[in-house]
């Protein structure tokens, strides 16, 4: 009889391993805790279906791979996951250098058309632009502790914007603004979920 308890146990490692992500990464895009990871890894338990197939989607294979033992294509399986890593990354890359893009023309179109200055600050909102977007993106595909930098540049990258929008440059005191901000956010980063699912 087929030990599939092992096989999903191996495949799931090796899965996990590849990319990589700790146990704990892992239990955090499922929602689940990293001791339930570590008895699927074990085999001491199996995931059920639906999680079967949010592991698969996760890891770009398909259900069938993880009850598979022996794996065919194991070399080009194993570098799925670090393509779609890979991926991932480009997109967020692509859709920030698109904000620039659009900044770019800005800046060119103002410049020819208009005598007035200060359109360089397109560039300076693109900042913030950006890092909504890295928020996004890696809330849908990344470490979600990264977050907590990504909305930290957002606010002292807004204070920069108005700041430099005023022009007056002894309004330096609006970055104070930032501190109490900062505080809160890190505050926040260490206020851990505890909404974990255990099996």
């Amino acid at each position: 009889m087929t030990d599939y308890k092992r096989i999903i146990a191996n495949n799931i490692s090796e899965l996990r391993k590849a990319v990589p992500y700790t146990q704990a990464e892992l239990a955090e895009k499922l929602n689940y805790s990293d001791k339930a990871v570590s008895k699927w890894e074990r085999g001491e338990s199996i995931p059920d279906v639906v999680v079967l197939k949010q592991i698969a989607d996760l890891f770009g294979v398909t259900v069938d791979y993880l009850l598979e033992e022996v794996h065919p294509l194991r070399g080009t399986m194993q570098s799925v996951p670090r393509q779609l890593k890979r991926n991932r990354i480009l997109i967020t890359g692509l859709a920030c250098m698109l904000v620039f893009l659009i900044a770019t023309f800005v800046f060119v179109v103002m410049d020819l058309a208009t005598a007035v200055g200060g359109i360089w600050l397109a560039y300076v909102y693109c900042v913030p632009i950006c890092s909504i977007l890295l928020i996004i993106f890696n809330s849908i595909w990344g470490k979600k502790r990264l977050n907590f930098a990504f909305i930290s540049l957002l606010v002292w990258s807004i204070l920069a914007c108005i700041y430099l929008t005023i022009g007056n440059y002894n309004n330096w005191i609006i970055f104070v603004i930032g501190i109490p901000a900062q505080v809160i956010i890190l505050m926040w980063s260490g206020i851990k979920a505890r909404f974990k699912k255990k099996d």
